[in-house]
């Protein structure tokens, strides 16, 4: 057996050196480190956009400051763009994420506002924690709710979260009678950034050499599964070229998230409050990395995970590359339809507690939109809406573009209707590049 194996490695290195005989630097280049050019071309694209607004805002789009806001402010769509790739490759759709967010956002407020401090008191260490739970659990029910219409009952998903767009913002406003909830539990609040949500300069750092330690491992044991069933390994040196690259790319995110300080007056408050003597240059005190930025991360790692490592993974893809075979094959396609609405809906509770966090505050027009821009940050990090394609990865950055745009249209002053059409232009042509995309790929 090992004789077997290892004469397919050799064959497989011989034709691997004849076939890159034929190829250009280029190509050998991206063949090596397997690197995905669609999500390349992504980053590219993220790169010139930043680069066109750093010029036009003259210099203040790419400071430290602006970039951790942008992060922070891409968290709750990019969290939801991970569940609504898995929606988009089964060839179905989800309208209604924007109000299940509002609706979750608001029973999570009411419960940690009006209902928990009557049994537990003002600012209990559990409020926020039973919070967080309610909230899942209602977005979970909402989810398999529109899912098992979809699923048993053959009504297009088009549809069903049409109607649950306009039932779930509707519903927010019956919970309160259109009243804005605020104050949030203080703990809950750290969910939404600021100031006390960032975690600091050295935990931080911390937090970049595990990611640094995880990439290193990732690439070590994808060698090793290589070698142990016989499939073709990557040259040595694009092994080392991705892990130095990925290194590089979270220290130098870390190194952008300690340069964003503390404002002067909340310095100035924690250095009285602490009998800290004030410099003369002042209390630089690091942000950090925002915890909701932490949060989007770990979702897209288990997201991935989810996607690529699981069988049921394995079964969303299946689906939405024929649905049919996939029926012949044996999979419960419906109930997979079902997971997959439920699975959306608690990104949505998680997007709301990231998003009335950050705002302090629930109020019947939150999440207004988030639809558009989530399925738009799918679409735009190259998922296909013919099913079948699509990654979590390439979602994120989908989200950070669209934040991007508008984040830098607002530097610009411009009016937020003309910061709409941008993005329905963007979506539009997102959505050809992938049709011309698919027809080369034929």
């Amino acid at each position: 057996m090992a004789d077997i194996t290892q004469g397919n490695q050799t064959q497989s290195t011989q034709a691997n050196r004849a076939r890159n005989a034929d190829e250009n630097p280029v190509k050998r280049f991206f063949r090596a480190t397997e690197i995905d050019t669609r999500l390349l071309g992504m980053v590219g694209a993220l790169a010139i956009i930043w680069l066109g607004f750093e010029i036009m805002t003259g210099g203040l789009f790419l400071t430290p400051r602006n970039l951790w806001n942008l992060t922070v402010q891409t968290s709750s769509v990019a969290v939801m763009a991970t569940g609504m790739v898995l929606i988009i490759v089964t060839r179905n759709i989800d309208l209604s994420v924007g109000s299940v967010l509002g609706f979750c956002g608001m029973i999570m407020a009411v419960m940690q506002v009006k209902v928990l401090p009557q049994y537990l008191g003002l600012e209990h260490p559990a409020i926020w924690i039973i919070t967080l739970a309610c909230g899942i659990a209602v977005g979970a029910a909402i989810g398999a709710l529109q899912g098992s219409i979809i699923a048993f009952l053959n009504v297009p998903a088009f549809i069903v979260t049409l109607g649950g767009l306009l039932v779930w913002r509707g519903a927010t406003w019956f919970v309160t009678s259109g009243q804005t909830v605020a104050p949030m539990n203080a703990t809950f609040r750290l969910m939404g950034g600021g100031t006390e949500g960032s975690i600091g300069a050295t935990a931080s750092w911390i937090v970049g050499i595990i990611a640094c330690i995880a990439i290193v491992g990732a690439i070590l044991n994808s060698r090793k599964q290589r070698k142990r069933f016989g499939f073709p390994l990557r040259p040595v040196w694009a092994e080392y070229f991705l892990g130095i690259l990925g290194c590089i790319l979270v220290m130098g995110a870390i190194a952008i998230a300690n340069l964003y300080y503390w404002p002067i007056n909340i310095a100035r408050k924690y250095a009285d409050a602490n009998g800290i003597a004030w410099p003369d240059g002042g209390l630089l005190i690091s942000h950090g990395i925002a915890i909701p930025v932490l949060v989007a991360v770990a979702v897209g790692i288990v997201m991935t995970f989810i996607a690529t490592r699981l069988r049921f993974g394995r079964y969303v893809f299946a689906l939405g590359g024929n649905p049919e075979a996939a029926e012949l094959a044996g999979i419960k396609t419906r109930w997979v339809t079902v997971k997959i609405f439920m699975l959306m809906g608690v990104l949505c509770a998680i997007a709301a507690a990231i998003s009335t966090a950050r705002l302090n505050a629930a109020t019947n027009a939150q999440g207004e939109l988030d639809e558009l821009y989530t399925i738009a940050a799918a679409v735009i990090g190259g998922t296909s809406l013919a099913g079948g394609v699509g990654t979590i990865a390439g979602a994120m950055i989908g989200a950070l573009v669209m934040q991007s745009l508008q984040s830098g249209m607002v530097l610009l002053g411009i009016d937020s209707p003309f910061q709409r059409i941008v993005v329905g232009v963007v979506l539009v042509v997102a959505v050809w590049l992938d049709t011309i995309y698919r027809a080369r790929a034929k």
